[in-house]
C-alpha cells in the first residue's frame, strides 16, 4: 500500500540576492512497513523535504509546486490542508525525530511530562492514563529506570537516552509514518547501533513507514529498503538499497560511499566527493576507450609505515602523562566536604612522541575529552604529572603556563561555538598572535593570518568576513588556521570532525594530515568514531570509565582487539551492505 506520495515537490527560499531553490522537482513513494533512506550532504534539500511533509515550511520558505498525498484511508493532499486541519495529522499520523535531542526537548520541563503533553494533545486519555502510557513507551524504547527518567530533566540523562525519549514522544500516538532526521549523527557508534535496532523493532511491531534522513550512506545501509540520493535540491539517484551500494551510478553517490575511511585498508588520502564530480566533468584522466574515470586512492605501503614508526618511537617523548587523575565532586556533606567523586580520568599513563598522531577513542563519558583538557590544564587535574618538553606543567605558575600555551593548542568539536560571532575571522586568527606578542606589528600579523587561511584552502578575501557567512566545514578550517597561528608543536583535536558531513570530514582529515607533514606536528586525535581514529592514528588508546583498556598500533588494535569493549566498538561501525 502506498502510504505517502510526494510528487514534483519544489521549494524556494527568499534571500537578499533573490530566490534560492532548496528542493527541485522531487518525487518519491513510501509504502507501509518500508524504510526509505534519504541521503545527501548539508544543503542537499533532504531536511527541507521532510519539513514540507510535516507542514513546517514557513517564510521566507515557499512551496512553489507539487503534491504530498497521504493515503491511510482516503487520498489527501497535505499541502492543501489549512493549518488547523494539518495539526490533526502532524504528530498524530506523521511524527518526526529531530537530529539534536538536547535542542528538541524543553530544558525546563521533565522528560515524562513532555511525552505526556503529546499524548494529551492528540487523545482523550486522562492524565493518569497518559502517565501510564508514557511509562509503557519508555519501557518499549528500552530506557533504563523508566520512572526515574520520567522525573528527570533532559540535562540529567545521556544523549542516547534523550534520543530514546524523542522516539517515545514520536511513537506516542502510533503514527503511520515516522520521519527520522539525522537521529544518530550526534551519538556514539554503539548507541547509534542500538537506536537503529530499536527503530527497526518498533517498525515491525507497528508496521509503520519510516523516512530516515542522513548524510552517511553506511548508516542508510543498516536500515533502509529503498534509497534516494539528493544533491543541490534534486534526486540524482534512487533505487533498491543493495543496488545503490553495490552498483552506484552517479559520481556523487560514488563519492559519498568512498569518502568514509575504509576499515580493510589504509589510504594515504581519503577520496572526496569533489574528486568524483571533477572526474565526471572531464577533469580527470581518461580510461581506455576515451571515458574518464576517478583515480583510485593510494594505499599506504606498510613497510614504509613501519620504517616511519621506528623513526618516531626512537625519539624521546614530547609528552609524558603519569598517573593523571581528574575527579569531579558529585556529593558533599553538611560541612561542605566532598563525599563522592566522578572519576572522569582515573590513574592514566602514556607517552606521546614527536611527529606522532595518537588516537584516543571511546564512548561519550569514557573520559577522553576530560583527559585532553587536563593535558592542556584547561581543567585542573586531581593528581599525577603531565610532562611536556621536559617540564611538569601541573606545577607551573599561571604566567609560565600561559607562555607555554602557544606550544600546545586545541581544535574543538563544534566550529559554530568555537568562533566569536562578533569579530571577523581575520581578527579571530590575529588575536592569539597579539596575546603572545608574535610578529612585530598588526600588518605582519595580518599577512600571517592570510597565509594561514590560504594554507587551510580558504581565500584571502575571507579575512574580512564573519563566522555566520561560512559553512560548518569552512568554520572548522578557520579554527584550524587559528590553532596554527602560534606555531605550536602539539595539537589536540577534540572530536574536531564529528559535527561535519562525511564528505567535508574527509577534506578536513586530509588537511590535518597534510599540515602534520608540512609542520611536523604532534597530534592527539580524540573521537568516538573508531574508523576515523584508525585512519588518522599511528597508535591508538581505547578508553572506558576513565581508564585505558588497551593501547597499541592502530591497525593491530582494529584487527586483533584485546578486549570485548573494543570489539563492540568495531562491530558497531556501520558497514553498509556487502
Amino acid at each position: 500500500m502506498r502510504l505517502l506520495e510526494v510528487k514534483n515537490l519544489s521549494i524556494e527560499f527568499k534571500t537578499e540576492s533573490g530566490f534560492v531553490k532548496a528542493v527541485d522537482d522531487v518525487s518519491f513513494t513510501l509504502k507501509k512497513g518500508m524504510t526509505l533512506g534519504i541521503v545527501g550532504e548539508s544543503g542537499s534539500g533532504k531536511s527541507v523535504t521532510s519539513l514540507a511533509i510535516m507542514g513546517l515550511i514557513s517564510k521566507p520558505g515557499k512551496i512553489t509546486r507539487g503534491e504530498i498525498i497521504f493515503n491511510k484511508v482516503n487520498a489527501i493532499d497535505l499541502l492543501k490542508l489549512p493549518e488547523k486541519e494539518m495539526q490533526k495529522y502532524r504528530g498524530n499520523e506523521i511524527a518526526m525525530i529531530f537530529q539534536e535531542p538536547m535542542t528538541s526537548l524543553n530544558p525546563v520541563i521533565k522528560c515524562g511530562k513532555q511525552v505526556m503533553e503529546s499524548i494529551l494533545l492528540h487523545s482523550d486519555l486522562s492524565k493518569k492514563a497518559a502517565k501510564e502510557k508514557t511509562l509503557e513507551l519508555f519501557d518499549e524504547v528500552q530506557l533504563p529506570r523508566p520512572v526515574s527518567i520520567f522525573n528527570s530533566y533532559p540535562h540529567q540523562i545521556s544523549g542516547g537516552q534523550k534520543q530514546r525519549v524523542m522516539i517515545a514522544m514520536a511513537m506516542s500516538c502510533n503514527p503511520s509514518i515516522l520521519i527520522a532526521d539525522e537521529p544518530t549523527t550526534a551519538l556514539d557508534v554503539t548507541v547509534q547501533k542500538t537506536i537503529l535496532e530499536l527503530m527497526q523493532k518498533l517498525q515491525q511491531k507497528h508496521n509503520m513507514g519510516i523516512i530516515f534522513i542522513t548524510h552517511d550512506l553506511g548508516v542508510i545501509g543498516e536500515i533502509a529498503d529503498h534509497v534516494l540520493v539528493m544533491y543541490n535540491g534534486s534526486i540524482v539517484e534512487q533505487g533498491d538499497a543493495a543496488d545503490i551500494f553495490n552498483h552506484p551510478k552517479h559520481p556523487y553517490t560514488k563519492g559519498l560511499l568512498s569518502c568514509r575511511p575504509p576499515l580493510d585498508k589504509r589510504y594515504k588520502l581519503l577520496p572526496t566527493i569533489a574528486s568524483f564530480m571533477e572526474a565526471d566533468n572531464g577533469s580527470n584522466k581518461k580510461a581506455p576507450g576515451g571515458a574518464r574515470q576517478f583515480s583510485d586512492p593510494i594505499i599506504v605501503n606498510y613497510k614504509e609505515r613501519k620504517k616511519q614508526h621506528e623513526k618516531i618511537y626512537s625519539q624521546e617523548p614530547i609528552l609524558k602523562v603519569r598517573n593523571i587523575k581528574t575527579y569531579f565532586p558529585l556529593k558533599k556533606n553538611l560541612l561542605g566536604k566532598t563525599t563522592e567523586y566522578l572519576k572522569a580520568v582515573d590513574n592514566v599513563s602514556f607517552d606521546v612522541y614527536p611527529g606522532e598522531t595518537l588516537g584516543l577513542v571511546g564512548e561519550s563519558g569514557c573520559g577522553k575529552t576530560s583527559l585532553g583538557r587536563s593535558i592542556l590544564s584547561l581543567i585542573g587535574s586531581s593528581g599525577g604529572q603531565i610532562i611536556f618538553d621536559g617540564v611538569d606543567i601541573t606545577k607551573l605558575p599561571f604566567q609560565k603556563l600561559r607562555a607555554l600555551r602557544k606550544e600546545m593548542q586545541i581544535i574543538f568539536q563544534d566550529p559554530y561555538s568555537s568562533l566569536n560571532p562578533r569579530i571577523t575571522v581575520g581578527s579571530a586568527i590575529i588575536e592569539p598572535m597579539r596575546v603572545h606578542q608574535l610578529y612585530a606589528n598588526n600588518k605582519k600579523r595580518k599577512l600571517k593570518a592570510i597565509e594561514l587561511l590560504e594554507k587551510v584552502n580558504m581565500d584571502s578575501s575571507h579575512f574580512y568576513r564573519y563566522p555566520h557567512e561560512f559553512s560548518g566545514g569552512q568554520r572548522q578550517r578557520i579554527c584550524i588556521a587559528r590553532a596554527l597561528a602560534l606555531n605550536p608543536k602539539f595539537i589536540i583535536c577534540d572530536e574536531s570532525v564529528s559535527a561535519l558531513d562525511v564528505s567535508i570530514q574527509a577534506q578536513v582529515l586530509n588537511l590535518l594530515n597534510k599540515l602534520k607533514e608540512d609542520y611536523n606536528f604532534t597530534y592527539i586525535f580524540i573521537s568516538h568514531d573508531l574508523s576515523v581514529v584508525k585512519f588518522m592514528s599511528d597508535r591508538m588508546i581505547v578508553m572506558k570509565d576513565g581508564k585505558i583498556l588497551e593501547i597499541g598500533e592502530a591497525d593491530k588494535i582494529y584487527t586483533s582487539p584485546e578486549t570485548d569493549y573494543t570489539r563492540s566498538l568495531i562491530e558497531a561501525i556501520p558497514k553498509g551492505i556487502g
